[in-house]
């Protein structure tokens, strides 16, 4: 069973995986706070998709694909492509799973500017 959800069901979820994001960050769990980081900004960019495309893509290799098309019509969604890819790099890739988070302030800042990331995209999608 499919669990249908609405793009403003969906950024509710981004914020709350981000306020776990800076719960993990201050609990001095930089890997956990980054990859949560790194859902949220995931889970904006699929709702911001949900609310202008009428679907979200399958995988996330289809989410970037899909920013990346809005990028082509729009600043704003080119500014979100670029942070998106950003985040999927140094938050998921190279401090999740490569442990690497290193210079931690840079990290950090990324943690916390998610939350940025995701009122742009909510905005992008008029709600």
């Amino acid at each position: 069973m499919t669990l249908i959800q609405t793009p403003q069901e969906i950024f509710a979820d981004a914020k709350s995986v981000h306020a776990s994001a800076l719960q993990q960050l201050a609990a001095g769990d930089i890997r956990d706070a980054a990859e949560k980081a790194w859902c949220a900004t995931k889970r904006a960019t699929e709702a911001l998709l949900l609310s202008i495309n009428g679907e979200i893509p399958p995988t996330t290799v289809g989410v970037s694909s899909g920013l990346r098309a809005l990028g082509r019509e729009n600043e704003v969604a080119r500014s979100l492509q670029s942070r998106f890819g950003y985040t999927v790099r140094f938050l998921h890739h190279d401090c999740f799973y490569n442990n690497h988070c290193e210079p931690l302030e840079d990290t950090e800042r990324l943690i916390r500017e998610a939350a940025q990331y995701i009122a742009d995209a909510e905005a992008l999608a008029g709600l």
